[in-house]
């Protein structure tokens, strides 16, 4: 019936046989999913763009940053200590494709088919995170690979590199609502790239990312103790080496790595619900207004 609802508070049409949520959920991933191996240009551009990051961060700066490692860090090389943050960079690239694809989907008018299907709404946009978690997951573990090639070391192993991929999940969850709120904002592809660059670069380089904190001047360290982007890189960094390297809130409840995952992990989920919640508000707005 047409005035009928699914839970999403949004009209939508009676389902047809058959049709389940997960079977919803698995139709969108799949479409989002085909979507993304098309375009190959952005799948080499996400790729290609921190690999470059990781192969001249290491090169310019490596021996720059080589007397701060050693009195901060532990001695570890800057290949070892650069890798978690260029995971994170591959999540953010990532979760800002994620915008774009919406408003294409919005100039190409197929948004509006999708809201006028006998889909449920929340189906659509859980297919569609999932796809693009499936494809950070798989470009995270590509650059923790190529990383140990160029000499890093990740003192965890196998279970380490997974943990930085689920970090990676995590930590692409704020940025990917942020993208789509911009999206739903805009409805104009060249804004939502420029929203999404305009914030990630920043937030990159105000963060624990690239160089430890307590090398960079003050205001960068205050201003890193609110940056999300310090927390995924903390949170991937303790994964990697195996313990405690968290500067911005000092935790010793759970000892070694834990000390920085939990606390770190924590503030990550806070972020990803607000922001969630709020892309999930504009997400519902423009269902209603489309329908």
């Amino acid at each position: 019936m047409s005035g009928e609802t699914d839970g999403d508070a949004t009209p939508r049409r009676e389902r047809t046989g058959g049709n389940t949520f997960l079977g919803d959920v698995l139709v969108n991933a799949r479409r989002w999913g085909l979507k993304a191996t098309r375009n190959r240009f952005f799948l080499v551009g996400t790729l290609v763009q921190p690999i470059v990051f990781f192969v001249l961060f290491t090169q310019v700066f490596g021996q720059v940053a080589t007397g701060a490692l050693d009195s901060g860090s532990g001695g570890i090389n800057y290949e070892t200590f650069l890798l978690p943050a260029i995971a994170m960079q591959v999540s953010l690239a990532s979760a800002a494709g994620s915008g774009i694809g919406l408003v294409n989907d919005v100039e190409s008018g197929m948004f509006e088919k999708v809201l006028v299907s006998p889909m449920s709404r929340t189906a659509v946009f859980v297919g569609k995170s999932a796809a693009e978690i499936v494809l950070i997951v798989i470009q995270i573990l590509l650059i923790l690979g190529l990383g140990v090639l160029l000499g890093a070391k990740i003192q965890t192993g196998i279970a380490g590199a997974l943990g930085v991929a689920l970090v990676g999940i995590l930590f692409s969850v704020w940025f990917t609502a942020y993208s789509n709120v911009l999206a739903v904002v805009t409805r104009d592809q060249e804004s939502t790239i420029l929203g999404a660059n305009l914030l990630q670069f920043p937030l990159l380089f105000v963060s624990s990312a690239f160089l430890p904190l307590d090398a960079m001047p003050g205001w960068i360290q205050t201003i890193a103790a609110f940056n999300p982007v310090t927390y995924g890189a903390d949170a991937a960094r303790a994964l990697v080496l195996g313990r405690d390297v968290m500067q911005v809130i000092e935790v010793t409840a759970f000892g070694g790595m834990w000390d920085t995952i939990v606390p770190a992990v924590a503030v990550l989920i806070v972020v990803d619900v607000v922001l969630g919640a709020l892309a999930v508000t504009m997400l519902h707005r423009a269902s209603r207004a489309a329908v």
